[in-house]
């Protein structure tokens, strides 16, 4: 079974999910990739999936309280996931606009709560530039999220190689 890559995300108005689907662009270079909106996505992971990417928007809080449209949002859903396998790796991104500058990062705070769980971290948070609250990118963020995509599928393969070796030698 080769492994797959999740890109999960909470968008209320797009931009995020731009951000999801060019990261999810970059991963699919080296491994399947499908990016999802985590209230329509079951708490769940399938056992090929490797890699978990989660993103969310940084508003005054550093992951958004607000209703999200759908159903929960990412913080929800890392909350109900069920126990995950401990060979998964995983990265969080978040959306920002530039100015003014907002306190907290929601990519950090999703990469605290993984960690609770037991999921290591493949890369450093990231953020990614927004225009203004409701969008869009800024110019150039999603070609920068593909980047960071193929990035994240070339640090995580050789990752998710030594693990399955250990788990065989073990």
């Amino acid at each position: 079974m080769s492994p797959v890559a999740l890109v999960l995300y909470e968008s209320r108005y797009g931009s995020t999910r731009l951000i999801a689907e060019a990261v999810a662009e970059g991963l699919a270079t080296r491994m399947p990739a499908e990016a999802r909106e985590a209230a329509a996505t079951p708490a769940r992971l399938g056992e090929d999936v490797t890699l978990l990417v989660v993103g969310a928007p940084t508003h005054a809080s550093p992951m958004s309280r607000a209703p999200v449209p759908r159903g929960g949002g990412v913080r929800e859903w890392v909350a109900a996931l069920d126990p995950p396998p401990a060979t998964l790796g995983s990265a969080a991104f978040d959306t920002r606009v530039g100015r003014p500058r907002l306190p907290g990062s929601a990519a950090r705070a999703l990469t605290r709560s993984l960690r609770r769980l037991g999921v290591r971290s493949v890369v450093p948070a990231r953020s990614f530039a927004v225009t203004a609250a409701q969008g869009p990118p800024a110019e150039g963020e999603l070609d920068r999220a593909t980047r960071w995509g193929e990035t994240l599928a070339a640090r995580h393969l050789p990752a998710e190689r030594d693990a399955a070796t250990a788990s065989v030698r073990g």
